[in-house]
């Protein structure tokens, strides 16, 4: 059997477990590769920034801030632009700016979520339905039905069961796994923090 013919006796079910798949797929890509193009060496550019602003060079670093993808340069971006300002409001721009980036990188993670939990779901909706088929045929056939033919029609509801978790494991699996990278960028975010609001304050002493 083919997986169409699969898909076709899995009933009407299969539609929304089919859309669930396609939107799994699109989100963990652009997850994926959004994620891959932010990732930098925070070290790096801790240290570029540190150089920089020992030189009194900022506009230099507002411009690598600029030039640099991810969260780290964002926050670092919002901390220069304030880098006059006093400490308190230092520290509220860069929570402004974290906060900002901590959106952008859980961007559609809700949505992958939802497809994790949901289309299994609609798989064991679909199974349900598909035994109070089955048995209102036999209903109609007044119980004069063979066993075949009831297991026709139980596996055939089964499929949907099957489909469902097919989709929502592997949708688990990639939530779990994007979300602990995200957690990781959070977590250099933070520290990166704390480490520009000490270089301005040393700076301004």
């Amino acid at each position: 059997m083919s997986l169409w013919d699969m898909f076709t006796r899995g009933g009407s079910m299969m539609i929304p477990i089919l859309i669930c798949s396609i939107i799994a797929v699109i989100i963990v890509i652009e997850r994926y590769l959004s994620l891959r193009k932010i990732r930098i060496n925070s070290r790096k550019f801790t240290l570029q920034i540190r150089s920089l602003l020992s030189h009194q060079r900022v506009d230099e670093a507002i411009l690598l801030c600029k030039e640099t993808p991810g969260p780290i340069a964002g926050v670092a971006k919002a901390a220069l632009v304030k880098k006059d300002r006093p400490r308190e409001e230092i520290k509220e721009a860069i929570q402004s700016a974290g906060q900002a980036e901590v959106f952008h990188l859980e961007k559609y993670m809700g949505i992958l979520a939802t497809v994790a939990g949901v289309a299994p779901m609609f798989g064991f909706l679909g199974t349900v339905t598909g035994m109070i088929k089955a048995f209102m045929q036999i209903q109609s056939r007044g119980g004069n039905v063979d066993a075949s033919v009831l297991a026709g029609g139980i596996w055939e509801a089964l499929i949907t069961t099957a489909a469902g978790l097919i989709v929502g494991i592997p949708a688990l699996i990639a939530y779990n796994w994007i979300q602990g990278k995200v957690e990781h960028h959070v977590f250099e975010m933070q520290e990166s923090s704390n480490e520009f609001l000490d270089m301005l304050q040393e700076k301004e002493a």
